[in-house]
């Protein structure tokens, strides 16, 4: 009886370590799917809230000529995209690309922004990676209809 008891036991040597040397690399790459994940979630909401900020602030740019004389608000192209583009810059290097275009209708904003991954970038293939996002504002007066 013993014999048989230590030859189950042999053959279940080694079985633990085999497990560990196969699941850690999948536990590792869950794990940085989960926090690299967020990194990117976030990077993506705040490059989206840079972009409407930044739409807005050019959408204040409003010619006060046109109006006045017509009675609707027209955006001063120009100052439009100054002001978009001045407050992107007020985020220095976290903003790793930015557009800023504008019409007498409507501004839109372009931000991308760099993430380094935490746990991904030990795996190939697993490097730095952009996020983008944009925003569109347009100028209102008044009470919205």
């Amino acid at each position: 009886m013993t014999n048989s008891g230590t030859d189950a036991a042999e053959r279940d040597r080694g079985t633990v370590s085999l497990y560990v040397v196969l699941f850690t690399p999948v536990v590792f790459l869950l794990a940085g799917l989960l926090v690299d994940g967020g990194l990117a979630i976030h990077a993506r909401q705040r490059a989206a809230d840079m972009a409407e900020q930044a739409a807005r602030a050019g959408a204040n740019e409003i010619d006060l000529a046109a109006l006045r004389e017509t009675g609707e608000p027209v955006v001063d192209p120009g100052r439009a995209r100054a002001a978009a583009c001045e407050l992107l810059s007020a985020y220095g290097d976290e903003v790793t690309g930015a557009r800023c275009d504008a019409s007498t209708e409507a501004v839109t904003v372009t931000v991308q922004i760099n993430v380094q991954p935490q746990f991904l970038a030990v795996f190939p293939g697993f490097g730095e990676f952009t996020m983008t996002s944009d925003a569109t504002a347009r100028p209102v007066t008044g009470a919205a209809p």
